[in-house]
Formats: structure tokens, sequence, C-alpha cells
């Protein structure tokens, strides 16, 4: 693969900026930039999908420049260019390769929207670059990637925030603090859902590779496949190669959400049941599946159905907290609280608002404000889709370490912690 920069003489680019990077006292604090009131210049990887939202997001960040736009694919760097340039005086620079942009000194962060199997890789490679992350979710394809990402921060001192956006809705804020302070006393159960109404994928046949796009960059850390017709640019969700499935799709906002709300980390047992119903198609990755997370004090539950769109509560996402004063109901973006009896008590207004999660973002890097997900306790929230979509692959219930989500006495699930990397792409930290 012909790019500006080889792959070697990166990695000693990097090598020599990590080296560089000053050592703090604290494992978990951040080194800031210098000029910490200063504009922040980024990077946006992937401008189809999430990449167009994320670039629509930072131009509203005061005193931040986008000055990249990264795909593989040359009509979605032309796409997210124009969309800059309505905004922004100055045009961003448009590159296939994030390498590229990463060999910028004066660039401080990027945004990645890339598919699943970018995200880690991206991330680590950024870091060991000196910029800062804003990654989407998942964040990681295996739990072994997530284990990497958070290293990664760790190590050279950056700030690494994962895109549940939840996290910073006020309105979500207001809701959690109530179920904290005890508005509904003890918890024991949180059930999460998401529902769409998807349709058949088909059956992939192999062809030429389209002339606006890298496949061979596109693959980038996944060991290579033939092109088929099927795949690029969002059906990769639905296959292991590439993807998480439903669950690392969309479960993980409900997940972090429930997560978050039992002050729960990692679970002791999982099980997961299901399979692709609707289609007889490539699909690998099940269309309803049902999530079960036993904590010992407390449980969670994630239902998917990716080709049924009436969900629960009358919304296609949400999280329901039972507890011994009542229930609390997050569906769509209202939240509702009742007593034992299912008497509503109040309501909390829904307060969105997807710029928040990126402004917290640049406040973590100007002048170190804590994150709303920061990428170890993100990932642990993407631990549970992991676990989750490990069980449905190996038809077993996961026996788990609680302090570190391990899997316990299972060499078959075992097997799927990390996956196999094209040669030259594993990521190392």
């Amino acid at each position: 693969m012909k790019n500006s920069i080889t792959r070697r003489s990166f990695l000693k680019q990097a090598s020599v900026l990590s080296a560089s990077i000053a050592t703090l006292n604290t494992a978990g604090s951040f080194r800031l930039i210098a000029g910490a009131n200063d504009r922040l210049r980024l990077g946006v990887m992937g401008c189809n999908g999430r990449g167009m939202a994320h670039i629509a997001s930072l131009l509203n960040v005061p005193n931040v420049e986008i000055a990249y736009v990264c795909d593989v694919d040359s009509q979605a760097v032309a796409k997210g260019i124009a969309a800059v340039a309505k905004k922004q005086t100055r045009k961003p620079e448009g590159v296939k390769d994030v390498r590229r942009m990463l060999e910028d000194k004066e660039l401080d962060a990027i945004a990645i929207a890339a598919p699943n199997h970018w995200h880690a890789p991206a991330t680590i490679l950024a870091c060991a670059a000196g910029k800062h992350v804003f990654v989407e979710k998942p964040g990681s394809h295996n739990p072994h990637e997530a284990s990497l990402m958070v290293a990664a921060a760790r190590k050279h001192k950056r700030v690494v925030q994962m895109g549940n956006q939840r996290r910073s809705w006020p309105s979500v804020l207001e809701a959690m603090s109530a179920l904290h302070n005890g508005e509904l006393g003890k918890l024991h159960f949180a059930r999460a859902w998401y529902s769409n109404r998807r349709g058949s994928i088909g059956r992939g046949k192999p062809a030429p590779v389209p002339d606006w796009l890298d496949y061979t960059l596109w693959q980038g850390p996944a060991p290579e496949r033939p092109y088929q017709d099927n795949v690029i640019h969002y059906n990769w969700h639905w296959f292991w190669h590439w993807g998480s499935g439903e669950l690392g799709n969309n479960g993980v906002h409900a997940l972090d959400l429930a997560r978050w709300g039992l002050k729960v980390d990692y679970p002791r047992r999982v099980t997961c049941g299901g399979n692709r119903y609707h289609f007889e198609d490539d699909q690998e990755t099940p269309d309803w599946y049902v999530a079960m997370y036993d904590f010992g004090h407390c449980g969670i539950a994630w239902e998917g159905q990716s080709c049924a769109p009436r969900g629960f509560e009358g919304a296609g996402f949400g999280v329901s907290f039972f507890g011994e004063k009542g229930t609390m109901v997050l569906a769509g973006d209202d939240c509702k609280i009742f007593d034992p009896s299912n008497n509503l008590v109040r309501e909390i207004k829904a307060r969105r608002d997807d710029q928040l999660h990126f402004v917290n973002f640049a406040d973590g890097i100007r002048s170190g404000k804590p994150l709303t997900a920061e990428i170890e306790d993100a990932q642990r929230s993407t631990m549970l889709c992991h676990l989750g979509n490990i069980a449905w692959r190996t038809g077993h219930t996961l026996n788990c370490d609680p302090a570190s989500g391990k899997i316990l006495g299972d060499r078959d699930a075992a097997r799927l912690w990390r996956r196999e990397y094209r040669k030259g792409w594993e990521p190392k930290v």
C-alpha cells in the first residue's frame, strides 16, 4: 500500500514524540496542551454518518478549528470539506490516511468516526503521536483493545473521550442525580432496550472496488477480505470481522446509562440469547437478542430488536430503573418517575444537546475539566457489549471476575477476547 508516510517511519516518529512527553506524578492525570486558551486544531476521521455529526458539533464549539477531514472515501472527504467550509473561514485539508494528519505537530486532537475495527488502533496511534482523542462508541472492537486504549491514554497522558453523548445531556445528568440521591431508594434492576426497522442486507457478491474507495486502507488493522457489494458503508456493523452487532452499535448507549445509574462496573455472570430471525441474508449478528448481566446485588437486561420498531414505554430506546421506592423510566428523551403503586410522581424535562459532549472534551484538553465519558469508565460499558456478544457467539453462560470483567474458566469464550490483525497493524502500547 502506497502512502505519504510509511508505517516504519510513522512508528519511529511516534516513538520520538512519546519519549518527549513529560511524566506527571499522578497516573490518571493528563498533560495539557501549551497555551490552554488558544484555538484547538482538530482532525475528523470519517466523514459519513457519525462523522458528519462530529463536524456539525465541532463547528459550534467555541475556539475550535477543524484543520483536517480524513476518509478512505474520496467522495466523503469532499463532503466533509464542503460542510466545514460553509461555517469556517479556513478550509480544512482533506486526506485519506489518518497517519497523514497525525504527522502535523500543530494538530491538538482528532475525532474518530471510522468503523469499529479502526476505533482502538487509531486512538492508540493518535495518543502515541501526542494527540487527544474523541472516539465514537463502542471505542473498541474487542476486550483486548479496550484495555490497550486505556493504557495508551495513561502512558501518553492524553485526554480521551468516548462518544456516548447522553453522559453530557442536562436531563440525563438530573435523572442520574435523582437516582444517586436515593429518590428510588435501593436499586435492584435496570431494563434497557433498543428497536429499529432495518431491512435485509441481502447476499453480497464479489465486485470491483469503487474508484472512490481505498479498500485496503478501509480494512486497515483487520485481516484482508475480498470486497463485496453489501458491506460498505454501513452493513459492516453486522459482520463480526468489523462490527459489534446492535449491542455495540446502539446497545452501548443504553447499557452505559444502566451501569451508570446502578453504580456497577463488571458483572459476575452474563447470558445472551437470540438469533437472526427476520431475514435470510449475510448478516452474522442477531436481529433480536436479549442479554442479561448479574452483578450479585442487582442486574441489567438489554433487549435489541433491529427489525421490529415498536419498543417499550412508547419509545424505541430507553432504560427503566427499578428500586424499593418506585421506578424511573428514561424513554427516548423523556424521564418519568413513578411510585411503587405506579403513580406518576414527577417528570424531568428533556434537555439534550450532543454539542455539550464536544465542549466537555475541549474543556478537558484546555483546563483538565473532568470528562463525562473518560475512556476508562466508558470502556467498562463497552465491555458489557463485548461480553454479551461473546456469550451469544459461544452459546455459553459466562462467569466473570467482577473486579476486571475477565472471563473465568472458559477457553472457547477466552479465544474471542482479542482478534487477529493484518500483518504490521497490531496495535501496541
